[in-house]
């Protein structure tokens, strides 16, 4: 995982963690705007989710941050 992608997963959980609490969930949407302006990073995070983890369509933001982190 590159470290730009690492770095922004972790800020958005951050950030939802704080706003909505620990049991806060997310999908990978989370970490782009609307919009495809990054379809690489957004292929990269989607591999990621779904290819390399099979991670549900919503996780809990704590797991998806303590994945990151390691």
């Amino acid at each position: 995982m590159s470290p730009q992608l690492r770095e922004r997963i972790v800020t958005v959980c951050d950030n939802k963690i704080a706003a909505k609490g620990e049991g806060v969930g997310l999908s990978f949407y989370a970490f782009f705007a609307n919009k495809n302006t990054e379809p690489e990073l957004l292929m990269e995070a989607a591999t990621w989710w779904i290819h390399t983890h099979q991670l549900d369509h919503f996780e809990k933001a704590v797991k998806v941050r303590e994945m990151v982190s390691k």
